[in-house]
């Protein structure tokens, strides 16, 4: 299956083409053509399987037909988000996209001064992605208007329920038509997330993919046993030796997120923390700087990784192991992707053997042990 046999469109086509995009994912091929139908999707699927072109492509697609007379201006496309981070990149990908069309496309996202974003919203935008606090203040400063809105999508949901956007959710859609198209997205669905779709979404198409075990099977993982006073000794040794790689730390809180980029700093190994203490501005020059190659390493606690998109990413360490086995995977399947080799290190003191055993027991597979 080719995107040509999608039925997408020259512009968009040749968008693709120049990135070296030929063939679509598993979501992209399932979710495109519903949602070019017009109808309502839950797409369950992770970080990394390519849902925001499943979602980008056809709303470029549907909003770059020829405008009927009297067609209403403002924004026609609400892509909702947890966090600044995913934002950007969902807008990047729209950019990227859209380029042979003239859809206007803008981000707008809390921490940062809004007079840029209002700007931008006043000369024009067809095609909106926000983080739900920034935009809750737009439309209550009257910067925003979801009246005209004919495609909504919301990504992460679970993120959002984590994070204790859920409340802010219940309070846009009111403000939203109630005729449009929604696109939900989320990687898990607890109780709390499916009753919300089913206040969401009409009659919808469900696409899942990408089962949890996928990442277990395409990333050479090794398991460390060590002291916890010795992790830090440990992580230093590791990454001494894999001088070229770029790696990803997970780090179970913020304070031992900032505490391993402290250590390794003065041991002359750069790297930088992003977690939910850090602003946004520190949060973003940080990956920034790691998806340049400045940095070669990252800290992170899962919250603020979750959606950061990290192309070419050779190697994960978990530094402390998580206390649900599903972010494991979630974890190690940073690496890895699009036919990538990725390696994933996980150290596990005494006290974490628990934590140990049901990541073995959900992914079926023994973790092979090396002597530091």
């Amino acid at each position: 299956m080719t995107f040509k046999e999608l039925k997408i469109s020259e512009p968009i086509l040749k968008a693709l083409t120049d990135k070296g995009y030929q063939t679509p994912t598993p979501i992209q091929e399932q979710a495109i053509p519903v949602a070019l139908d017009g109808r309502d999707i839950l797409g369950i699927a992770q970080t990394g399987t390519g849902k925001t072109a499943a979602f980008a492509i056809p709303i470029i697609q549907m909003l770059n037909q020829p405008r009927a007379k009297g067609a209403r201006n403002g924004i026609k496309a609400l892509i909702l988000t947890p966090t600044r981070e995913l934002a950007i990149q969902i807008d990047d990908c729209f950019g990227e996209y859209s380029r042979n069309t003239n859809l206007r496309h803008a981000v707008i996202f809390g921490g940062v001064n809004q007079r840029p974003q209002v700007n931008q919203l006043k000369n024009g935008v067809d095609i909106l992605t926000a983080t739900p606090g920034r935009l809750l203040d737009l439309i209550a400063q009257k910067h925003i208007s979801l009246s005209n809105i004919s495609h909504f999508v919301l990504d992460e949901a679970d993120r959002m329920l984590d994070m204790g956007f859920v409340h802010d959710i219940k309070r846009l859609l009111p403000l939203l038509p109630k005729q449009r198209q929604t696109l939900f997205f989320s990687a898990t669905m607890p109780a709390a997330i499916t009753k919300l779709s089913k206040t969401i979404l009409y009659k919808p198409v469900r696409i899942e993919v990408t089962p949890a075990s996928s990442a277990v099977d395409t990333v050479e993982q090794h398991l460390y046993y060590v002291e916890k006073p010795e992790k830090s000794n440990l992580l230093f040794n590791v990454l001494q030796k894999v001088q070229s790689k770029s790696v990803l730390v997970f780090s179970r809180t913020k304070h031992g997120a900032d505490k391993i980029a402290r250590v390794l700093n003065k041991k002359g190994i750069g790297c930088e923390a992003i977690h939910g203490n850090k602003s946004q501005n520190a949060r973003q020059r940080a990956l920034t700087n790691f998806k340049s190659g400045k940095t070669r390493v990252i800290i992170a606690t899962d919250i603020a990784a979750r959606g950061i998109d990290i192309t070419d990413l050779e190697m994960v360490i978990n530094y402390d192991l998580p206390d649900v086995a599903e972010t494991y995977v979630h974890r190690i399947g940073r690496t890895g992707r699009a036919g990538k080799t990725g390696t994933a290190l996980s150290f596990c003191a005494p006290d974490e053997r628990v934590m140990l055993n049901d990541i073995q027991k959900l992914t079926g597979k023994k973790l092979s042990s090396v002597i530091s």
